[in-house]
């Protein structure tokens, strides 16, 4: 039992330093997403995203596009595994305490 729990522990250490590293990266990430916008034929991109109750619309110039895409799509990555890790954190607390 003593090896179990001394694992489980190991695995909550991994989890909490891997949720302070997804939040580091998750800050330097763009938030938001890309909208297009046809004007007289063209299409223009837009990065919309809410700060506080407002909702920002930012010009996207047509060589930023590609990387801006791949950063939301790693922030959209990194959130979901943020979310995984902490389901995992809340059964790891549990078994610490008992409760399983």
């Amino acid at each position: 039992m003593n090896l179990m729990i001394s694992t489980v522990q190991q695995e909550k250490q991994r989890i909490d330093y891997m949720l302070v590293k997804y939040q580091k990266a998750l800050a330097e990430l763009p938030k938001g997403t890309i909208s297009e916008k046809q004007v007289k034929g063209n299409t223009y991109y837009y990065l919309k995203y809410r700060a506080g109750k407002k909702i920002i619309s930012k010009y996207i110039g047509k060589k930023e596009i590609e990387k801006l895409k791949q950063q939301i799509d790693r922030r959209r990555h990194i959130e979901t595994m943020i979310k995984s890790l902490l389901e995992e954190q809340k059964l790891a607390a549990k078994v610490l305490e008992g409760n399983l």
